[in-house]
């Protein structure tokens, strides 16, 4: 699962709401919408005390990443690993019409998302993977600072999963609000502990 220096704290940033506002959007690349904005610098607001920040390449994250790094003289790193997974036919739709000709669709999807995906969406395991390959990749460069990710709601929920041991297909029984934080502390000698979820600095 992983193991940082002792006392080695991650903080992990969904990015606020989007243009177009609540869509299955995955990785289509829409920005920050005014009212996002000012959810994420509410969200850091008199908080700033990483070290470094790792940032999906998607703008909605990216944008507020490097704004925050120049105003707070915090060096920023990009990873596309952390990027949302793909929903395939359903990038752009929201739910009432991912839901049009089968109101039991997204239901389906988010209690088995391995067996009722999205066509031609990103395989869970193959996004699940990529996520833990980049927080295994951040632990070893960052080893003992304390670090912001600004990422997606997939991403975080996948990199709560693997430090609590959960399978990849319960990643929809956690819920992560737009501009959230949840932190992850990893002291040498034990598993990483989620010290909150979805919550605020």
């Amino acid at each position: 699962m992983g193991a940082g220096g002792s006392g080695m704290i991650v903080d992990l940033l969904r990015h606020g709401e989007p243009v177009g506002g609540r869509r299955y959007r995955g990785q289509t690349d829409d920005p920050l919408s005014d009212k996002g904005w000012k959810q994420m610098w509410t969200a850091v607001a008199g908080q700033q005390p990483w070290q470094v920040i790792v940032t999906s390449t998607l703008s909605r994250c990216r944008e507020f990443a490097w704004a925050l790094g120049e105003s707070a003289a915090i060096p920023v790193c990009d990873d596309a690993r952390f990027r949302e997974i793909s929903f395939g036919a359903w990038e752009g739709l929201t739910a009432a019409e991912v839901c049009a000709d089968d109101p039991d669709r997204l239901n389906n999807y988010l209690n088995d998302p391995v067996n009722h995906a999205p066509p031609d969406a990103e395989p869970l395991a193959d996004f699940y993977s990529r996520v833990v390959d980049g927080w295994e990749a951040l632990l070893r460069e960052h080893d003992g600072k304390q670090v912001l990710i600004v990422a997606h709601a997939g991403v975080i929920r996948a990199v709560t999963a693997h430090i609590l041991g959960m399978p990849g297909e319960n990643l929809y029984r956690l819920q992560v609000a737009n501009a959230a934080i949840s932190r992850i502390r990893m002291d040498a000698g034990r598993h990483p502990v989620l010290q909150w979820c979805n919550g605020h600095i």
